[in-house]
């Protein structure tokens, strides 16, 4: 019982130490293994509807990674990795795809922030020897002071201080903040750093020996004024990369989550201690990446003792989740935990890693995290009052905004929400759609395609800001034309207006054109002054009606009722999971209609504690506390 109380107590942490309510960081890394990047649009467009409908409002997707082939490559098209070595993007993807702008799309339409991530940082490849990088430019290699490549614990490195090593990074970050209007950038334990044992090769040498009268550096790697000045270098590059991010806009975050210090200056000669309390990174997001909570609590406390107590709003906890390799899932009780742990100490967020663990076992950990802790929307705490990226607004094909000229009839062609319209004919047809404006500011305005063998390649879009109207003609056809497409950016006025209309003006004889969806969201590179004081209403939905759960008596002694309102019909199924994630539970009723249901739960095998209880459609699912006493 006295543990039943202690997490009831800590589930209670946040109402008494949330200085800011509704303001924390939920956020969650995305990385290349994941085959909703890799193969799927359609994909990571769901992954980011079910981040939303969980309350992260951060997503971290990698941008710089590759183990297997042949060495690391961008993950977007890239015209400096082009450039430099005819290898635009990573090779698994298809031509003509770009992962990283889907993203971007998918995450501001359900209102979250996108911070790149350079995940594999200065390391090149992994057990590959540097890979097609470091044959092409052999110099970039980081040497030991036997002239080896430096490896550690598998990952081959360059040498982060080499000027050109320095420079293809700073494009690469400029390029990505140039294209994309994305909110941040994220580095991580392996950008800036160098393993102790590296500095040896040609170009750091020089460098050390023109700033110490001709000195070779010296043989003992771990000499202390040696590696304070390579952890200086390593510095220094990261507030040339601030300076640069900042450059481009002030509200760009430059985020860092490295390794736990001091083990990683040891180790890896990070200051990051130094780039907090300088301003280079607005953030740090530690990797306390342990097993268990003990040790998760130790490490949390030892990190804070390094933030001034002014500047704990900028730190939060980089918490792992889940390992593939090592078949590891955090408990859910641990998960609960460390979160309670985090906000008890001041600490308003969490960066997970990663996101696929919140998919395991049907998605408990998720489930859990929005039946307790993120119950309830939040804003990132970095913006303050405003809200920087305000959901999409969406209007619908056949919504009574949008009008429609001439004959349309509904298809079963797999739309935006599962639907769209389709004119068959040469008579003259057209959709216009009206939008709410909720603010005169620059939007990025997008159609949602659909495709057909027999669509037409010429739909014809006209866009109407406040400054002009620019006509945009799409096809309809082909695999990596469905989905969202910008048409432009467009200044608009705050009001009810016609944003886009489509028509058949240019379809040739016998070619169908298909009407879906279109979108207008805040375009934040050409708009970072614009504040929204509230979430503006969207005419879409992010998910479908979910299902609802209540549990009585809670709390329950040796049985308990279940009444659900399922919205859809299909098949159910009721779990109940302890602290450790184990199910110890389950009824399953079977296909049940839409409307309410109860459900009798025999509990008296079970002893005393706190337990989830859970309830799963194949369209949703909804999860609530019960407590068992004896």
């Amino acid at each position: 019982m006295r543990k039943v109380l202690s997490h009831l107590l800590m589930l209670l942490l946040p109402l008494c130490v949330n200085a800011q309510p509704g303001r924390e960081l939920r956020a969650v890394k995305l990385t290349n293994v994941d085959s909703y990047v890799l193969f799927d649009d359609g994909e990571i467009a769901r992954a980011m509807d079910f981040l939303a409908a969980h309350n992260f409002n951060v997503v971290l997707p990698v941008v710089w990674n590759g183990h297997g082939v042949d060495g690391v490559y961008t993950l977007y098209p890239s015209a400096v990795m082009e450039r430099l070595f005819g290898k635009a993007m990573y090779p698994l993807f298809s031509p003509g795809r770009d992962p990283l702008e889907r993203v971007v799309i998918e995450a501001h339409r359900n209102g979250m922030e996108v911070w790149p991530w350079f995940e594999m940082g200065f390391s090149c490849s992994y057990s590959q020897g540097g890979g097609y990088i470091l044959r092409t430019f052999p110099e970039w290699a980081l040497r030991d002071n036997n002239g080896a490549l430096v490896v550690k614990n598998g990952f081959d490195w360059m040498s982060g201080i080499n000027p050109e090593v320095q420079g293809l990074f700073l494009a690469l970050v400029s390029e990505i903040v140039d294209r994309y209007d994305v909110d941040g950038i994220e580095f991580s334990d392996r950008i800036p750093a160098m393993p102790v044992e590296g500095g040896y090769d040609v170009a750091t040498a020089q460098l050390y020996a023109q700033e110490h009268g001709g000195s070779a550096p010296p043989a003992n790697y771990r000499d202390p004024e040696w590696m304070r000045w390579r952890a200086q270098k390593l510095t220094a590059f990261y507030s040339a990369v601030r300076d640069s991010v900042k450059r481009r806009s002030t509200q760009l975050m430059v985020s860092s989550s490295p390794s736990v210090y001091p083990w990683a200056y040891q180790e890896y000669l990070q200051d990051s201690p130094t780039w907090f309390t300088s301003g280079i990174v607005d953030n740090l997001i530690p990797q306390l990446y342990r097993y268990t909570f003990a040790e998760y609590l130790y490490e949390l406390n030892s990190s804070l003792s390094y933030v001034p107590s002014a500047m704990r709003d900028r730190f939060f906890a980089g918490m792992l989740i889940y390992l593939r390799g090592e078949n590891y899932l955090i408990a859910p009780g641990y998960l609960l935990d460390a979160i309670q742990a985090n906000r008890a100490r001041g600490v308003m967020g969490e960066a997970l890693f990663f996101y696929e663990g919140l998919r395991q076992r049907n998605g408990v950990l998720a489930d859990t995290l929005r039946a307790t802790v993120y119950g309830e929307s939040a804003q990132p705490p970095h913006r303050g009052e405003s809200v920087w990226r305000p959901p999409a607004l969406v209007v619908h094909e056949d919504d009574a905004s949008a009008k429609r000229i001439g004959t349309w009839e509904q298809t079963t062609a797999s739309g935006y929400r599962g639907k769209a319209l389709l004119h068959r004919d040469t008579s003259y047809a057209a959709v216009e759609y009206e939008f709410e404006v909720p603010a005169s500011a620059w939007y990025h305005v997008l159609a949602f395609i659909v495709t057909g063998t027999l669509t037409t390649d010429r739909a014809r879009f006209s866009v109407y800001s406040a400054h002009d109207t620019s006509v945009h003609v799409l096809s309809q056809r082909g695999y990596l034309n469905a989905g969202w497409r910008r048409l432009r950016s467009a200044y608009l006025t705050a009001g009810r207006h016609t944003v886009v209309k489509l028509d058949n003006h240019s379809v040739l004889p016998g070619d169908l054109i298909v009407a879906d969806a279109t979108m207008i969201m805040v375009d934040r590179k050409r708009s970072p002054e614009v504040v929204f004081t509230g979430t503006p209403s969207s005419h879409d939905r992010l998910m479908p009606r979910a299902v609802r759960l209540r549990v009585y008596p809670n709390p329950a002694h040796d049985a308990a009722t279940v009444f659900l309102e399922v919205p859809h019909a299909g098949e159910t199924a009721v779990t109940v999971y302890d602290l450790l994630g184990r199910q110890v539970l389950e009824v399953l009723p079977g296909h049940l209609p839409p409307g309410q249901h109860s459900l009798r739960l025999r509990l008296d095998h079970l002893p005393s504690g706190l337990y989830f209880c859970r309830v799963c459609t194949a369209e949703s699912s909804a999860v609530t506390k019960l407590l068992l006493t004896r």
